[in-house]
């Protein structure tokens, strides 16, 4: 099958796909209500990141056929993201405690570390592929909050990735990027379907296989991964850091991220095209200085990362002095 084939047919996967699981939802009556601690306005449909898993899922099948020679790193990245998507398309259904879920991502970390510990036989790819993982289907989870915001980013990382990752990592990285778009009509900029933790599992475990992947091709990629990946862990990183000094449950549904506090002001579709400029940016960054040593790249990474510490206190701040205008 050419690239152009294998790409289309993820895509029509994720679109029909999506359609298929929108029906399904509704019958089920599987919709996310709005309330005090939701983005949305309406009650949505959730679940539609089940296409995106099922063709991910697929393609790593086909993939362990065609490349034999990749079938440890392949069986681990299959397994773990089964485990992940199924606990949460479980929790779609019926609502898991926040440990069950973390509990069930760990072991997904774990078996995807074995396959790349046996493929590579390098303890950083291991626990690159078993630290990614866990973090990433945990930050797609808490940031897929509005409209398009998860998928999107998720499109502009795993471009990135597929790049750094060699041929494996390449042609996941289509069968993640064509699934997601042929998802992403029903998302945005009118989200008539949600991801739901199936699908915000999937997308965050998937970037973390080829960040592992991609560690595994060359050292340096770990470090450049992390440029494209900065909106995403600025906003998480911090705003749990904030929650928990503030004796908070972090572990529970909230709308205090900095993407959220922008969104009431400005709208879903404004922030989300934001957040993709800046990892459009971050990206670019990651081409420009991808023959830089590890050790001088850490120069472009505080640089991005203190720019956008800089951003989410700013975004914060600005909701804050935008209520305080509204109550006088």
């Amino acid at each position: 099958m050419s690239s152009t084939s294998w790409f289309l047919f993820h895509l029509l996967f994720g679109a029909v796909g999506a359609w298929m699981v929108r029906g399904y939802a509704r019958r089920k009556a599987l919709f996310d209500q709005p309330g005090e601690r939701r983005s949305h306005v309406a009650p949505t449909p959730r679940g539609g990141g089940a296409a995106i898993a099922v063709a991910l899922l697929a393609a790593t099948a086909v993939l362990a056929w065609r490349m034999p020679g990749q079938g440890p790193f392949l069986a681990g990245f299959g397994v773990g993201l089964g485990l992940v998507a199924l606990v949460g398309w479980i929790d779609d259904h019926r609502p898991l405690s926040a440990w069950t879920r973390l509990a069930v991502h760990v072991v997904a970390g774990a078996v995807l570390a074995l396959g790349g510990w046996v493929q590579s036989g390098d303890a950083l790819v291991a626990a690159v592929a078993f630290g990614a993982t866990v973090v990433l289907v945990n930050a797609w989870n808490f940031m897929d909050g509005i409209d398009g915001l998860a998928s999107t980013q998720a499109i502009l990382v795993a471009l990135v990735l597929a790049w750094l990752a060699g041929p494996i990592g390449i042609a996941l990285g289509i069968a993640l990027v064509a699934s997601t778009l042929g998802f992403l009509p029903w998302n945005f900029p009118r989200a008539r379907l949600f991801l739901g933790d199936v699908g915000s599992g999937t997308l965050g475990f998937a970037i973390g296989g080829l960040v592992a992947m991609a560690t595994a091709a060359d050292p340096r990629a770990l470090a450049l991964s992390l440029l494209p990946l900065s909106a995403f862990l600025v906003d998480t990183g911090l705003t749990l850091c904030h929650r928990m000094l503030n004796g908070e449950r972090w572990w529970q549904a909230h709308v205090t991220h900095a993407f959220q506090h922008a969104a009431r002001r400005r709208g879903h579709v404004p922030v989300t095209l934001a957040f993709a400029a800046w990892t459009a940016v971050m990206a670019a960054l990651a081409w420009f200085f991808r023959d830089m040593a590890v050790t001088t790249l850490t120069i472009p990474l505080s640089l991005a990362y203190a720019s956008g510490s800089l951003a989410w206190w700013l975004l914060r701040r600005g909701d804050g002095l935008a209520a305080m205008e509204n109550k006088e």
